[in-house]
């Protein structure tokens, strides 16, 4: 037997044993590089020397996405409809045997060579998740909406968020359990998973990566996109950090009621009036309705707490 059919028969072993690491692909319509992907992921697991798996969860496709996935030896997992991007992240999270998960997408923009450098950092993280360098294959509108993003999710986040929307990262698979439920079926799970890994007091970090060129058209458009996408991580703001949210508002109502009553009374000659005082009053109840918000948002946390102290089937 040569040193080839060994290696191989190593191989096979290791896919075949109990996986320790398992990788999720969601995958819609991606029949031109699926193959490539699973191969290029396969190549690079082998060499770890793992037991590991490859799911890739066929969100609905209508061309041949999930057969090209299966014959490149990947297992397939296909919804009968299309969900969303998030949804098949949750089925091949619910799915997975691994005790560290790998996600990435399926259109060949991230490089599977850098798998082990995310999974080296599980050793003393809880997420290690892949942003994307200045010299990555992006373009310059999707760069600029990033920035704006990360710059928002470090103030809710009080730390500093590298790539709030990068689709590749590792995570310990308990703890990507504990929040599956919490996900979106939208493409906004990377965003939700790194607040919820962040306020719920679990260790992040980033490793830098090069993203090439996606294969195919993308399908996030700009104009129809952008701005859902910005009010989807406001509402996740909310549903995080009540108060990162409240408090700026609360504070922009009482002094904009506040300096307009002055300017009423020295510049107008006027009464103090109305408008201030409702604006004033107004800003009193928001931050109320923030403090509440915060509670709320503490019981949701503290009920996450108990569903991560049970077993995965529950």
């Amino acid at each position: 037997m040569n040193k080839t059919t060994i290696a191989h028969s190593l191989a096979a072993e290791m896919r075949n044993a109990a996986p320790a690491i398992s990788v999720v692909i969601p995958a819609y319509n991606e029949k031109d590089g699926i193959a490539t992907v699973v191969t290029n992921i396969r190549q690079a697991m082998d060499r770890l020397n793992q037991p590991y798996e490859i799911i890739v969860v066929d969100d609905g496709s209508q061309d041949t996405t999930a057969d090209s996935a299966r014959q490149a030896g990947a297992k397939v997992i296909s919804h009968p409809y299309n969900i969303g991007n998030g949804a098949a992240v949750k089925t091949g999270v619910r799915n997975a045997r691994g005790k560290a998960l790998v996600i990435l997408d399926a259109d060949g923009q991230h490089n599977p060579e850098d798998i082990p450098r995310l999974l080296e950092k599980l050793e003393t993280y809880d997420m290690a998740v892949g942003a994307r360098s200045n010299d990555s294959e992006t373009s310059f509108h999707r760069d600029a909406a990033n920035k704006i993003y990360n710059l928002f999710a470090s103030y809710i986040c009080k730390m500093k968020i590298e790539d709030l929307t990068s689709g590749f990262r590792a995570i310990r698979a308990p703890i990507a359990r504990r929040f599956v439920y919490l996900l979106p079926n939208t493409f906004s799970y990377p965003t939700t998973i790194t607040l919820a890994i962040v306020r719920s007091g679990h260790s992040l970090t980033y490793v830098p990566i090069r993203t090439a060129r996606r294969k195919g058209r993308s399908k996030i458009k700009l104009l129809r996109d952008g701005t859902r996408f910005f009010l989807i991580i406001v509402k996740i703001a909310t549903l995080f950090s009540p108060l990162r949210i409240f408090i700026p508002v609360s504070a922009a109502m009482f002094l904009t009621g506040f300096i307009w009553g002055l300017v009423k009374i020295f510049f107008l000659g006027g009464r103090y009036g109305p408008t201030s005082a409702m604006l004033m009053t107004m800003a009193v109840v928001v931050f109320m309705v923030g403090l509440v918000s915060e509670q709320v948002a503490q019981l949701r946390f503290d009920r996450s707490e108990g569903r991560g102290s049970a077993s995965p089937e529950d």
